[in-house]
């Protein structure tokens, strides 16, 4: 299973490898990272994205932010599933992430355990 996690913070690379490293030695999930929106679409219009199950996307990120993403990958690749993170719960915003059809709304701290649950029940 193919994931890609997009936060403008490298630091939720690391957080995310080590949270999934048994999962990535067993070869049961792959996670590719991109540090801006547009660097996500760009991927994406370039990659087959049949391979692809999901996009982890923060809120909050310079340029594009992850509501503007979730509204133009549901447009353009409708079966991929996207899951917006944010570190404030704000019922507006989790309003228009469940408009922009978003799969999930989850908050900072994340966790790990409910979201592989959340995964691999994809």
């Amino acid at each position: 299973m193919k994931v890609m996690i997009v936060d403008d913070e490298q630091d939720v690379q690391f957080l995310f490898q080590q949270q999934f490293r048994r999962e990535l030695k067993k070869n049961q999930i792959k996670l590719d990272f991109a540090l801006s929106a547009q660097e996500a679409l760009e991927y994406l219009q370039n990659q087959p994205t049949n391979c692809l199950v999901l996009i982890i996307a923060d809120i909050n990120m310079p340029g594009m932010n992850g509501l503007e993403l979730l509204k133009i990958i549901k447009e353009k690749f409708p079966n991929l599933k996207v899951f917006i993170i944010t570190a404030y719960d704000d019922e507006q915003k989790h309003q228009i992430a469940r408009e922009y059809g978003a799969d999930e709304y989850l908050t900072k701290p994340i966790s790990f355990e409910t979201l592989k649950e959340k995964i691999f029940k994809l």
